[in-house]
């Protein structure tokens, strides 16, 4: 058989070691990514460890209408929502201001070395673990223990126990993801930053523009496509919390999860305590089937306002 014009077997015959390179990439991720997908079935069956995965009775969706009628599924979506859209406007507004101070920041051998100061200062708690993360919030909040309670009797105040205040946590969890994950996302916006042609801050200064007005008028419009596609990529995996933040912040107290269990810490959870492995398949599909449905419909919406700006 001859191979087509531009088929994949002139390709692999021209780039064959492009291939082989690429080629464990792709193994493991067929194998630990695409493989698993057979397990999706699980949540339409009732599953049994005796009969197996695909020996299991199916049940149809009855795992998806109890998930909803206990009103679990409905408090899981609606935390998960709310803090990730929280955590997306807080962290992506503190990374941008951060990006312009540093990049606003005067020149100079001093101003370069502050810049890398700066840096390295708000990029290193991305390499802290969640774990340390955990236990610094628990010295922080701890109500025997802890430096907020101890600063507030040194200025005769009451202990407050905020493990037991459920809606602190809508300003705790955010403030702690901000600070751990905004020098990361500057890195992005810093680039953008340094790629806008200086000409147009030349023309600005001529025309008397100040600071602001050059930061308003130049450098925001210029990255406006980055802070599209990055917001665009985070609204992707608006169903998909930050499990390790949650589960080390929150840990297992109860009396916060009416607020605080999303679905990445409930399925986890489900499988410690509850044996219908059923039930916790259902919620994972569940996440990534309406993370999809959202990420090609805001995607759409964004093609039809700025073709530009659409992911794809």
């Amino acid at each position: 058989m001859q191979l087509k014009k531009h088929g994949l077997g002139r390709d692999l015959a021209q780039n064959g070691q492009l291939h082989v390179m690429v080629a464990p990439a792709v193994i493991f991720i067929f194998i630990m990514c695409y493989l698993p997908m057979a397990g999706i079935v699980l949540a339409f069956k009732n599953f049994r460890y005796d009969l197996g995965i695909f020996g299991s009775p199916w049940n149809g969706f009855d795992n998806f209408r109890f998930l909803f009628v206990s009103g679990i599924g409905w408090r899981i979506t609606r935390n998960t929502i709310v803090f990730n859209l929280i955590n997306i406007v807080s962290g992506h507004t503190i990374a941008i201001l951060l990006a312009l101070a540093i990049a606003e920041f005067p020149g100079g051998s001093f101003g370069k070395a502050y810049k890398r100061f700066c840096q390295s200062v708000s990029f290193l708690p991305h390499f802290i673990s969640w774990v340390l993360v955990g236990v610094f919030a628990y010295n922080i909040f701890s109500y025997d223990i802890g430096a907020l309670n101890n600063l507030l009797k040194t200025m005769g105040f009451d202990p407050v126990n905020i493990y037991q205040m459920p809606r602190a946590w809508y300003f705790i969890i955010p403030v702690f993801n901000a600070w751990k994950w905004c020098g990361w996302a500057s890195i992005i916006y810093i680039a953008s930053i340094m790629a806008i042609d200086q000409e147009c801050y030349e023309a600005a200064d001529i025309d008397g523009a100040n600071k602001f007005q050059k930061i308003w008028y130049i450098t925001l419009p210029s990255i406006k496509p980055t802070i599209i596609i990055m917001l665009l990529l985070n609204l992707g995996n608006i169903l998909r919390g930050n499990f390790e933040m949650f589960y080390q912040l929150v840990g297992n107290n109860g009396q916060l999860f009416p607020v605080t269990e999303i679905i990445d810490t409930y399925v986890f959870r489900s499988l410690m305590t509850n044996p219908s492995l059923g039930m916790t398949a259902a919620a994972s599909v569940y996440q990534s089937v309406v993370c999809f449905v959202f990420i090609v419909t805001i995607n759409r919406i964004v093609r039809k306002v700025e073709p530009d700006y659409a992911l794809f």
